[in-house]
């Protein structure tokens, strides 16, 4: 998979995308990511990305020439998904990084200011999203959520591709709780049950604890029946 990043900051995705399992992705081949600075295809000598609101208003707006330029520029590899980082778009999910990994490019779009042109998010970007329902100074950091949440679930990035099966949200339930060694930590002792060896009775007591915690935290995400027991 190949990323296109068109970020006014390049330099804040280079530690990132080289640490830890991202960077071991890169590095296999899994996923490519690469960084376009708008501003390098701004119009005018003094490189201007941003402008006034047209009926006034407070703040400056990205132009929208610099924006198509940069993409433009990239390598067309389909299927592709332009994805505008905004907090108008749709929240971030699993099931949305699921969908992702099925493309062949992503373009993130990283907005600034009080925001793009809207010409960019009717003409250029074929998806919205956003990393909740508040306001950051700019788009680099939820492109950065979703470029670690989708390269993760590509094959060959996750040593053991169980491990990512039951984790929270890919069953519609929080994951169940973890325990390592030592067995007695300070007094507080793992669950016996995970001591037994009786592997049918720990996916139960997992499975459990799963509805159980979902049931405590997140309601929202069980189904009605589940609910109700």
């Amino acid at each position: 998979m190949r990323i296109d990043i068109v970020s006014l900051f390049p330099e804040f995705f280079t530690s990132p995308v080289a640490c830890s399992l991202l960077g071991r992705a890169i590095g296999q081949g899994i996923a490519e990511v690469q960084v376009t600075n708008p501003r390098d295809f701004a119009p005018d000598k003094y490189r201007k990305v941003d402008d006034l609101p047209y009926g006034g208003g407070a703040g400056m707006v990205m132009k929208p020439e610099p924006l198509f330029a940069a993409v433009e520029s990239l390598p067309v590899l389909e299927p592709r998904a332009v994805i505008l980082m905004t907090p108008q778009g749709k929240p971030m999910q699993q099931s949305i990084f699921r969908e992702l990994t099925t493309f062949n490019q992503l373009v993130l779009l990283c907005g600034h200011y009080e925001g793009v042109d809207e010409r960019v998010r009717e003409h250029l970007a074929t998806h919205e999203l956003s990393l909740g329902d508040f306001v950051l100074t700019g788009g680099e950091i939820p492109a950065l959520a979703l470029i670690d949440g989708v390269v993760r679930l590509l094959p060959g990035t996750v040593g053991n591709a169980e491990s990512l099966e039951s984790e929270s949200f890919e069953s519609g339930l929080l994951e169940y709780p973890h325990y390592t060694r030592p067995a007695n930590f300070r007094g507080w002792s793992v669950p016996e049950i995970l001591l037994s060896g009786h592997h049918a009775q720990i996916a139960q007591w997992r499975r459990n604890q799963q509805i159980q915690r979902t049931q405590q935290r997140r309601p929202d995400l069980l189904p009605i029946e589940m609910e109700e027991t």
